[in-house]
């Protein structure tokens, strides 16, 4: 499923903007600090979770503008929005058909991908960045993944402020808080552990080509449901002094490995992790498709200018007739050979014009 129409109304730079794209490549030209990336984010946010940024509700509004925001976009003959309202900057609304609905409710019409330059620390940082990379690819496979994550975060959060109360704790509401880490932990372990499954046997089914393969391991916590609320009733006193809670699935980590060299990705060039996850992006984005039956929409922010000619005309290829993509670069030059069917706009201060 493709967007056919997206309205920005008092969204970073963008006081009141209409883009009217086609089904497949969406080319986002202009300089530095236009605009692009920001129209991205905006398709983003149409899925669940914060965005390509990650930015709090507030800073996406406009300065100068009302306070509040909106993004609105069609779907074939559905209606999807996002914003906050001037009085309420910091709370994020959702409308669907005009209907009021919760964020996790978008992953069942619209499935987004990304890749941005912020990115490409993925392998070297902390386990935290590549978790929730991990459940990106998680949620655009399992849907319900969001609502079990958020429900472990929110009693994880619980369990914690009791742990660190003065006194004896409240054993019951305990118990019940850790019943339901339980049942949701466990349920983000299998789907998390089924993704990363599926994918790493996609990536070593390829053949070598200009995007190097991604090995996948899931490490740190594993187990049930009743594994978990033991380690959780165990772990009480420790937990207690750590101020945090030291088992369950928010525990884990992704491991890559370069398949062809045999390396791990953070002993890899910068541009063999560049690649490795680009090649593991695509490979992501084709079984999504082949799983849930619609394409994602590809969000790949900058991502030409990295590339040589032929690596660049080798992504356009793969990516052609594989959905609707939307890629941004500061010179048209560098998407001379995408498909002339693509939808080509140039960004100018907030201004978006047909190309």
């Amino acid at each position: 499923m493709a967007i056919t129409r997206l309205v920005l109304t008092d969204f970073r730079n963008h006081e009141d903007a209409v883009l009217s794209p086609g089904p497949g490549f969406v080319v986002l030209a202009g300089e530095n600090g236009a605009g692009k990336t920001n129209i991205l984010e905006a398709v983003s946010l149409l899925a669940p979770g914060r965005g390509l940024r990650r930015a709090s509700v507030s800073e996406m509004a406009r300065q100068g503008g009302s306070g509040g925001f909106g993004v609105a976009a069609r779907l074939g003959d559905v209606d999807i929005g996002t914003g906050a309202q001037p009085d309420a900057p910091e709370r994020r609304l959702v409308r669907i058909n005009g209907a009021a609905a919760a964020a996790t409710a978008l992953a069942e019409w619209l499935t987004v991908l990304w890749l941005t330059p912020a990115m490409d620390r993925l392998f070297v940082e902390g386990p935290g960045e590549r978790r929730r990379f991990l459940d990106r690819l998680t949620l655009a496979l399992a849907p319900g993944h969001a609502h079990h994550s958020n429900r472990y975060d929110a009693a994880m959060r619980q369990r914690n402020r009791i742990l660190a109360e003065d006194g004896p704790p409240d054993l019951g509401w305990l118990g019940a808080l850790e019943a339901r880490m339980a049942e949701h932990g466990a349920a983000i372990e299998a789907a998390r552990r089924d993704a990363v499954t599926a994918l790493g046997e996609r990536l070593a089914a390829q053949a070598e080509g200009p995007f190097a393969r991604a090995g996948l391991t899931l490490e740190g916590w594993a187990g049930d449901a009743d594994s978990l609320i033991r380690e959780l009733a165990e772990g009480r006193r420790r937990d207690a002094a750590a101020g945090r809670t030291l088992a369950g699935p928010h525990r884990a980590d992704l491991i890559v490995t370069h398949l062809g060299k045999g390396q791990p990705a953070h002993l890899c060039s910068t541009g063999e992790q560049k690649a490795l996850l680009l090649g593991l992006v695509l490979a992501h984005a084709e079984l999504v498709a082949e799983r849930v039956g619609r394409a994602p929409i590809l969000l790949l922010d900058e991502v030409a200018a990295h590339l040589d000619p032929s690596r660049r005309a080798a992504l356009f290829d793969r990516l052609s007739g594989k959905g609707q993509v939307w890629m941004t670069g500061t010179e048209a030059a560098l998407f001379e050979a995408v498909p002339g069917d693509a939808t080509r706009y140039h960004v100018a201060h907030g201004a978006i014009l047909p190309d």
